[in-house]
């Protein structure tokens, strides 16, 4: 056994995705020693094409990759959003979210591959991370002495608190035997990247139709000058699987009744995805030296584009309970540091969520009456500079009872 997997390190973090990754990194930079899990392959999960999902990252997000250094490779694929646009179905009536100039933007676009890169790049290079890829964990054990994963070829990892970052299937929290709410919503999300005529002057917009949001998110023009965009539309799960399988043509005529003229003409599509759409919330987030993190904690609607940012948020908390509690001696196990983080990111994260789930209800009602009645509150919106402050507040994260990492 090499003898970075006998040691015992502070932190067992079972999942190493985007939240999980920036865990370990953001830790290190407190002399937070972790052993990351993780079943997939590195080379797979980064390898050009496999996943064209881009990711709005919020103005705390930001900070965060600030902070544990991984910004610097970012910068050349961040993609700003100035302003956002939301409208019922293209109907007069909209409301634009934007900021002055000197309060920056509203979040960047990234496409999820480099976010990827970046992490396991720092990851790799950071000594207090010991990486253990393509990698099946056969039994999970917590004690009140500390806590250890054993996995399929024998290897035994220890560590003195467990934390589950395995996204929303997490047999971790499932194991524990932490109670969850989730909904279906019965519907998927159809992701593809999308070629057009006119510039999209770095707008993202949301348009709602009653079968649910249709947003086209702004990313970087290829190097021949080529405008892209980023296409994420909530279908029907019975539309979902058609939708994927539709020629090119019939895709991009879909695509262009519900988009209209807003960033000219469509010219190509590329490869289409389909992912299915649920709400969850767990009861709690903690256990006996066990944490939840990101998506094993609470999955959303992409309506908001909050999942990713809510996860950071946790990663941000988490850290900062944990370090205060290495100055005072405290093992990251103990009970008191994992009530400290329960308070501080249960209640935000639930009340996320509910704003979230609220929107895709609100916006999902079919019917004219319902229609008007939302053009009636969104034009309110629109002449309330209070209330588009407070959005675009916690559309940038910025807003609550924000972690140290998450600050500029």
């Amino acid at each position: 056994m090499a003898q970075a997997d006998s040691e015992t390190r502070d932190l067992l973090i079972l999942g190493g995705g985007l939240v999980g990754m920036a865990l370990a990194l953001a830790a290190a930079k407190q002399g937070i020693s972790s052993h990351v899990i993780d079943r997939a392959d590195p080379a797979e999960l980064t390898r050009e094409g496999f996943d064209d999902r881009a990711t709005a990252i919020s103005t705390a997000s930001w900070h965060l990759f600030t902070n544990i250094g991984i910004a610097d490779y970012l910068e050349p694929f961040a993609c700003d959003i100035s302003s956002i646009a939301v409208t019922d179905q293209n109907k007069p009536g909209r409301i634009d979210f934007t900021p002055e100039p000197h309060e920056g933007t509203l979040g960047r676009m990234f496409p999820n591959r480099r976010l990827r890169l970046a992490l396991f790049e720092a990851a790799a290079e950071e000594p207090l991370i010991n990486w253990v890829s393509k990698a099946e964990i056969v039994e999970r054990q917590r004690s009140e002495f500390g806590v250890a994963a054993v996995l399929h070829d024998g290897r035994k990892l220890k560590g003195r608190l467990m934390v589950a970052a395995e996204g929303r299937q997490s047999p971790t929290r499932d194991e524990a035997g932490i109670t969850i709410a989730k909904w279906d919503y019965k519907h998927s999300a159809v992701i593809a990247g999308l070629t057009h005529t006119k510039p999209h002057d770095n707008v993202a917009w949301e348009i709602f139709y009653p079968a649910g949001p249709f947003a086209l998110l702004p990313m970087n023009d290829d190097p021949d000058g080529t405008h892209r965009c980023s296409l994420v539309w909530t279908v029907s799960e019975e539309d979902g699987k058609a939708v994927t399988k539709l020629g090119d043509r019939a895709f991009l005529a879909e695509v262009q009744k519900r988009m209209g003229d807003i960033l000219g003409e469509i010219t190509s599509v590329g490869p289409r995805s389909s992912w299915p759409l649920g709400f969850h919330h767990t009861a709690k987030i903690t256990a006996e030296r066990l944490v939840l993190i990101g998506d094993s904690a609470h999955g959303l609607h992409p309506i908001a584009g909050q999942g990713l940012n809510l996860g950071l948020r946790d990663v941000g908390a988490l850290v900062e309970v944990l370090a205060d509690g290495a100055r005072l001696g405290l093992d990251p196990g103990d009970a008191q540091l994992l009530k400290r983080y329960e308070n501080w990111r249960g209640l935000d994260s639930f009340m996320v969520a509910l704003a979230t789930d609220g929107l895709t209800w609100l916006f999902g009602v079919p019917g004219k009456t319902a229609s008007a009645v939302r053009r009636l509150g969104m034009s309110a919106v629109q002449r309330t500079p209070m209330l588009k402050t407070f959005f675009m507040d916690e559309a940038r994260g910025i807003s609550g009872d924000l972690p140290e990492l998450l600050k500029a």
